[in-house]
């Protein structure tokens, strides 16, 4: 969720960016850059860290002044947090910059191409390379615009493109494919950029560019067509949000947008994810398919959501590979002194790459000899740079404190790793992994289903507001959604929250059922032989009293009858139901806490990171 922005107009461009790229901080960044053109050059300056460090850069090389500027946040996906892999990045001749947002899927064939074709690549981006194709492209006497509907053609996977020709030097040239670009009309003056909180103080007046467009902007004109050249039908609207409300969206938390992000998160964490012949390419494992065929254990390490995100792991990695599979707390993990050795590979799974206790458990591994891979969110952080391999989960930044899209790509990263692991030790046919991967690439549209259908949830949270405490029970992957709907309530609406194994409440939780206690009960899919052992539960509860709130899949009508209340969820296969599943548990957990009045985004006595044992 790299910030972007263009602008062409009266203006110093260079204020205006940088004044945008501080509007997009919020989106979360590991390094920041401006380019301009100005006579006729292309003038770029960039640095690693936040904005100060850029300004600081500014000050002291003081570029002239132009009314042309590009600028860029960028969160680091292909290429570790440094000056070099900052954008903008220049083509070979220093004549085209170029910021990006996204994952070129197809990076590498193309890289391919330009060295054979004697142009260099001086960093580890997949955006060099669109770069150096509009560098070929404009010096071969092709205008900007045209040459970036001949580059995008060619491109595989998710981007947000803009471009500036030292050659043109009153032009802005952006383009699109599932990534998001919006388009500010000023009077003199236009914008590109990320989302309307970066020019919101310029005009309101936005067009939202649809999927494949491109557009070219001038200080007083806007153009968009298709890739193939062709005028596009677009959408002008008039943005009535404060800025505030801006940078989240136009939602009242950022919690609550970052759960509408997680169709594109989940689709980001698949991009690139395998070759043209359909096998799975984890290239940043960084372990050799002969290291990974010893591997005899597998231990999963984790704190909070992400514990329960490794329970998940547990069932499929086990199921699809048949290595044994533990999971363990982090803060307990060094203290018991575990068994470890060379065949065993140890899976740290942290949002922040920063976690404490996750830290000193992978450390605790390395010194036993053991493999470390991470599944992590922050391209180089502490966690990935001291395993020995990792999966992104390219998630975008995750501004609020409790988890959301972080829990479900981490979900995806898991899968992909049982996958992979299937694979190289060809525990599943080619074809089998195949069509889980078909049923995850259909994942995105399944979660936009339910979230496009959240509104008995809402009602739900309003009906709950003064109750003192729920229950949540689920059998297999169904428990640990159970377990992190029960966190997210405690987590933002202060209240008592437990998540039960559904069979285990006959051995002692069950006391706690009373008369309208809510319970939220996750059904496995019908047809699978816990579905009418989980009815057997919900029958248990229901008969005493409690409220049920039954989770289950569109179409099963043998749980309508226990049911108080029904929430829908599409048809999936029992190991990715928890994608579906979550989601309406981390909204209504939201939406009681915003009817308490509390602080969704920043609840109390938490942090985003926890880097203190």
């Amino acid at each position: 969720m790299c910030g972007i922005v263009g602008y062409v107009g009266g203006k110093a461009a260079l204020d205006v960016v940088v004044e945008g790229l501080r509007r997009l901080e919020y989106r979360g960044y590991d390094s920041a850059g401006v380019a301009i053109v100005a006579d006729e050059t292309l003038h770029v300056a960039k640095k690693a860290g936040k904005l100060g460090n850029l300004e600081k850069l500014l000050a002291e090389e003081q570029l002239p002044r132009s009314g042309v500027g590009i600028g860029h946040t960028r969160w680091a996906t292909h290429g570790g947090p440094n000056d070099v892999n900052a954008h903008p990045h220049t083509s070979a001749d220093g004549r085209i910059a170029l910021v990006h947002n996204g994952i070129i899927e197809n990076y590498v064939t193309l890289r391919d191409e330009l060295e054979a074709a004697g142009i260099r690549c001086v960093s580890e981006t997949d955006t060099e390379i669109v770069a150096q194709l509009l560098g070929r492209q404009v010096t071969a006497g092709v205008p900007l615009a045209e040459a970036m509907q001949t580059v995008c053609r060619r491109l595989r996977g998710a981007f947000t493109l803009v471009a500036v020709d030292s050659q043109q030097p009153d032009t802005v040239v952006a383009a699109r494919r599932n990534s998001p670009l919006v388009v500010g009309v000023g009077e003199g003056e236009n914008f590109v950029a990320s989302d309307v909180a970066a020019f919101i103080d310029h005009t309101r007046e936005a067009i939202e560019l649809g999927q494949d467009q491109l557009v070219t902007i001038t200080a007083d004109s806007v153009v968009i067509t298709t890739f193939e050249g062709q005028p596009a039908e677009v959408r002008p609207y008039h943005v009535d949000w404060d800025l505030s409300a801006a940078e989240k969206g136009g939602y009242d938390w950022f919690m609550r947008k970052e759960i509408y992000e997680q169709p594109r998160a989940v689709a980001d964490t698949l991009l690139g994810r395998h070759d043209a012949s359909g096998r799975l390419t984890l290239d940043e494992i960084r372990m050799t398919e002969g290291e990974l065929r010893q591997v005899d254990k597998i231990i999963v390490v984790a704190c909070g959501t992400a514990f329960y995100a490794g329970l998940v792991a547990k069932y499929a990695i086990e199921h699809w590979t048949r290595i044994p599979c533990e999971v363990e707390l982090a803060s307990e993990f060094r203290y018991r002194d575990p068994i470890l050795g060379p065949a065993t590979l140890v899976v740290a799974i942290s949002q922040s790459g920063e976690t404490a206790d996750t830290l000193m458990a992978i450390r605790h591994a390395r010194e036993q000899q053991a493999r470390v891979l991470a599944i992590c969110n922050t391209n180089g952080s502490t966690i990935p740079r001291e395993s020995d391999g990792v999966i992104y989960t390219h998630a975008g930044p995750e501004i609020g404190v409790a988890s959301t899209k972080g829990f479900l790509t981490q979900l995806v990263a898991c899968y992909l790793l049982g996958l992979y692991l299937a694979q190289v030790r060809e525990a599943k046919s080619c074809d089998e992994i195949g069509g889980v991967l078909r049923e995850l690439a259909a994942m995105p549209d399944a979660i936009q289903g339910v979230l496009d259908d959240l509104e008995p949830v809402i009602s739900l949270a309003e009906a709950f507001v003064d109750n003192r405490s729920v229950l949540f029970i689920g059998r297999h992957v169904g428990y640990p959604v159970a377990l992190e709907g029960a966190l997210k309530l405690k987590e933002l609406a202060y209240i008592h929250a437990e998540g039960f194994a559904a069979a285990e409440l006959k051995h002692g939780p069950i006391a706690l059922i009373e008369n309208q206690l809510p319970v939220f009960v996750v059904v496995p899919p019908s047809g699978e032989v816990l579905h009418d052992k989980v009815l057997s539960n919900l029958q248990e509860v229901r008969a005493r009293g409690a409220m049920t709130i039954v989770l289950a899949e569109e179409g099963d009508v043998g749980v309508i009858s226990y049911a108080d209340v029904m929430i829908s969820l599409p048809k999936v296969s029992t190991l990715l139901q928890p994608l579906v599943a979550t989601v309406p548990l981390q909204m209504f957990a939201c939406e009681l806490a915003t009817q308490k009045g509390h602080d969704v985004d920043q609840p109390r006595n938490l942090a985003k990171s926890v880097t203190v044992e």
